[in-house]
């Protein structure tokens, strides 16, 4: 058994920070997220400091769909973060956190006229993902008499090994402007009335597990960002996106250290802006590799079925975390309550969504387990809360924030009313 570092037994017991789960999940209820405050901040700072080692300017823009709880970027905020963000509604969660309008990126394929109206509004950058988009943006900004920071978003055709789902470089991703159309879309941002082109911007996807393709990215950036240049483009930033992975198998996966990512990518990037003498910042967009091994799911068994396999039927399923039916994906599971008893037999944790996929775990080797045990699921804090849903009419759960000795409620759990309070009875029906 290999646990991160904030994760600890004491008494049979898991503990996270300094509580202990299972006084957690009958203080809370379940099912219940919790998330270790000090667990992300030391993951910033050694993110960050990697990469300082190297360069002094350094800017983090932690990427917010990853879960994006108000005090999660409070806490962020509070270190020097910037944010990625993808919607009106980020934008909206990063400024009321004490983020600087400067230091967001307002990216995304499809944003709407009002997504634009906003950046133009707050005076947030926007990473252009089409020639089209650059055209509305122009208008928008030009109808309040303002001027706009952009980058354009690249496409550099990357394969990168990790889900085809979550994989953004490739040529036939939805994001981006091919790398060969880059210097058209340049010359048209140069030519509009109120765009400043001010950065250049990539991303190649998420939960990538080796340094290389990271490399290779920046290569392509610095060699577009010549090509820059030599038509006048003056870039204040490059950004490189975010993508590093996690070893959600502690056993088995090897996952790159910041430091390992830091020493591939840095000697590129320096190596780069030396030769073509500029002396940008340079963005990075950590979002998983911040906030995953954060936060754990508590979930209770609500019976124990012996069918073709064993099930232990649990009170969350995909509708609080999707990544299992969704990516396929791994998550180490524990009994919290029993993790000094031996390890018994295989069960499948099943959760109460009428879908045959509702499994958060396939074949795990646990203690005997019984009504009321409860399952500890970990690395959940990113793309876990923030992809949850009300599938099947079930009102989402609390979430908990811990600092040292104090835990408190960063969400409270969601009631009927809360499911019905935005549905309207249509008048032929009154």
């Amino acid at each position: 058994m290999i646990l991160p570092p904030h994760l600890t037994v004491r008494g049979g017991h898991l503990r996270i920070g300094e509580h202990d789960t299972v006084e957690l999940a009958e203080r809370f209820g379940t099912p219940l997220y919790v998330t270790d405050e000090m667990r992300i901040r030391k993951n910033f700072k050694r993110l960050s400091g990697a990469l300082n080692d190297y360069y002094p300017d350094i800017r983090v823009l932690y990427a917010a769909k990853a879960n994006g709880n108000l005090a999660i970027l409070r806490v962020l905020a509070s270190m020097g973060a910037g944010a990625d963000v993808f919607s009106a509604g980020e934008v909206t969660l990063a400024l009321a956190a004490g983020m600087r309008p400067e230091s967001l990126l307002f990216n995304g394929s499809s944003k709407s006229p009002s997504d634009l109206a906003l950046a133009v509004e707050k005076g947030v950058r926007v990473s252009v993902d089409s020639l089209d988009e650059l055209r509305q943006l122009d208008r928008a900004a030009g109808a309040v008499g303002k001027t706009v920071d952009i980058a354009f978003r690249v496409n550099p055709e990357i394969t990168v090994p990790t889900h085809p789902k979550i994989a953004t470089g490739l040529a036939t991703s939805k994001f981006g402007i091919p790398a060969g159309d880059i210097l058209d879309a340049y010359h048209q941002a140069l030519a509009a009335e109120h765009i400043n082109p001010a950065g250049i911007h990539c991303h190649i996807g998420s939960q990538i597990l080796d340094v290389e393709p990271f490399a290779r990215e920046v290569d392509v950036l610095i060699d577009l960002t010549g090509d820059l240049i030599d038509i006048g483009v003056d870039l204040a930033f490059i950004d490189i996106g975010g993508g590093l992975g996690i070893p959600y198998r502690r056993e088995t996966d090897f996952a790159p250290t910041p430091e390992e990512y830091a020493g591939a990518v840095m000697p590129v990037f320096l190596n780069g802006i030396r030769e073509l003498g500029i002396a940008p910042e340079l963005w990075v967009e950590p979002g998983r590799w911040l906030v995953a091994d954060s936060t754990i799911l508590l979930t209770r068994v609500n019976s124990v079925k012996a069918a073709h396999k064993t099930f232990a039927n649990v009170d969350a399923g995909f509708n609080l975390l999707i990544r299992p039916a969704m990516y396929d994906s791994y998550h180490e599971v524990f009994a919290a309550n029993k993790m000094d008893a031996c390890l018994e037999r295989e069960y499948s944790i099943a959760g109460p969504i009428c879908e045959t996929g509702d499994i958060l775990a396939e074949d795990r080797l646990l203690p005997d387990l019984a009504a009321g045990d409860i399952i500890a699921v970990l690395d959940a804090g990113a793309y876990g809360f923030a992809m949850s849903s009300q599938y099947n009419s079930r009102p989402r759960c609390a979430e908990v924030i811990l600092s040292g000795e104090n835990a408190g409620l960063m969400r409270r759990a969601e009631t009927i009313d809360d499911l019905t309070a935005p549905m309207e009875i249509p008048p032929w029906q009154a």
